[in-house]
């Protein structure tokens, strides 16, 4: 019995340690946005070159992820872990003591390359070391490092960066790690590897990362760039056809960086295009929201910031309540209520104008997030269920990119409705209506999730 007890409490710790080593890279990626400015005045930096420092992120994220299948077949859990830690920590030592971009630019991939290793182990922890009726709330609390950590780093990278100076969030970071570093040093057991003699396929590896990496490069080029540029169709020509070669690959060799058996199970199927609609449809509002708020409604940024705020906290509450439901009375119902709360705050959003009340904007934006938090976690959990355990984790990096990149596809569709499409239509006169196509396409994501949702989730 003190046995049983132990090795659960060594679980536990572990989940813990890899789910806020997660949120750290997951809250990196955005804060950087809040920062940008103060960095940019302090390197003398263009707004084209002050963008790389989230989209190699971006970038080194998607293309590590794939990676992060074959890194838990050669290594131990331990031994991922601390070199996931590592990295972490080197790149955040190298952001703060920075003396110029290219080092500040290093860090982040350093930082990217680790988030990358830990996302998939974190999923596939909660899948494989929880029993069965526990695998939806550890997926849950999984959802806080997935949903709430992203949506509250601006906020806290803003923050920091205004009273303490930008380098401020990378000593809490360096901090983190630290003690991240010894807690998992105390609390991780030994264990051997799944399998030592695991070999990289060079090839799958180099498709994959032009792949994946061609496909996100393409997407976020797409809000900078008209799209009969070359910046846009090439690297998504690319990417596409890599995607496609990566796929063909994975089929054919002995041990693939990703198995594709994945796809055999028909419920990954519903649920890997469940999560993808999810994701184009939710992640671009958290950008656009500022942007409406401060260029349409002539608000500051602080009140931009406390228009997401709610939603963000709800996140934080209903993520691990959304997974401790779906464990009490299944994945459907609990997917059916939240993609119709998505759906409901994206329509009204839809409607926004310049005239609205900020309050009632902020109340839309709630209503989505309450959908957001109840989808993210039962998806995931739902899609990966039924997946023999030997490739969940391929079914997690693979659900993983995915994502990456048509949350970023979402996201360019929606700046460019706003950019492009709703200041050519009208010109100075009815800017509203911008901002009213990129939310009415969220809102058609959101329809087309809670109708995907009640056809093929059970």
């Amino acid at each position: 019995m003190k046995r049983v007890k132990s090795e659960r409490m060594s679980v536990y710790a572990l989940f813990a340690i890899v789910v806020l080593a997660s949120a750290s890279g997951n809250l990196s990626q955005t804060a950087v946005n809040a920062m940008l400015g103060d960095i940019m005045m302090e390197f003398n930096l263009t707004v084209e070159l002050g963008q790389w420092l989230t989209t190699v992120y971006m970038l080194v994220l998607g293309i590590t992820v794939p990676v992060a299948t074959f890194l838990s077949r050669r290594f131990s859990v331990r031994q991922h872990v601390f070199i996931a830690l590592a990295f972490f920590l080197v790149g955040a030592v190298a952001d703060l003591l920075a003396p110029n971009f290219g080092v500040l630019l290093g860090g982040r991939v350093c930082q990217a390359v680790s988030t990358g290793m830990l996302m998939p182990l974190m999923q596939t922890i909660a899948m494989t070391r929880f029993p069965r009726g526990r695998q939806a709330t550890a997926m849950g609390i999984a959802g806080i490092a997935m949903g709430f950590a992203p949506n509250i780093g601006p906020t806290i990278g803003g923050a920091m960066s205004f009273s303490l100076g930008w380098r401020s969030f990378f000593v809490l970071l360096v901090a983190i790690m630290l003690v991240l570093g010894v807690a998992a040093a105390i609390a991780i057991r030994p264990s051997a590897a799944p399998d030592k003699g695991a070999r990289l396929d060079v090839v799958s590896l180099t498709q994959s990362t032009l792949g994946f990496g061609g496909l996100l490069l393409a997407f976020s080029n797409a809000s900078s760039f008209s799209f009969e540029s070359p910046f846009i169709w090439v690297p998504l020509v690319l990417g596409a056809l890599f995607l496609v070669l990566f796929v063909r690959r994975q089929k054919r060799v002995d041990d693939p960086l990703i198995s594709m058996d994945i796809f055999a199970s028909p419920q990954f199927r519903a649920g890997f295009i469940a999560q993808n609609l999810l994701n184009a449809s939710f992640m671009g509002v958290t950008l656009i929201v500022p942007l409406y708020v401060e260029g349409l409604c002539g608000g500051t940024a602080l009140e931009a910031g406390m228009v997401l705020l709610p939603g963000t906290v709800t996140a934080l509450v209903l993520n691990p309540l959304a997974g401790v439901l779906t464990d009490k009375v299944g994945a459907r119902p609990v997917a059916l209520v939240s993609g119709a709360f998505l759906a409901t705050g994206a329509v009204l959003m839809s409607f926004l104008n310049a005239d609205t009340p900020l309050y009632v904007t902020t109340l839309c934006q709630a209503v989505r997030a309450v959908g957001v938090s109840g989808l993210v976690g039962p998806l995931t959990s739902w899609s990966l269920a039924q997946l023999p355990r030997p490739i969940v984790a391929d079914g997690s990096s693979f659900c993983i990119s995915a994502r990456q990149a048509c949350a970023s596809l979402g996201t360019s569709v929606m700046v460019f409705l706003v950019a492009v499409v709703g200041a050519s239509a009208v010109g100075v006169a009815n800017p509203a209506l911008a901002y009213q196509l990129a939310f009415g396409f969220s809102a058609v994501m959101a329809v087309a999730t809670l109708g995907y949702i009640a056809a093929k989730v059970r």
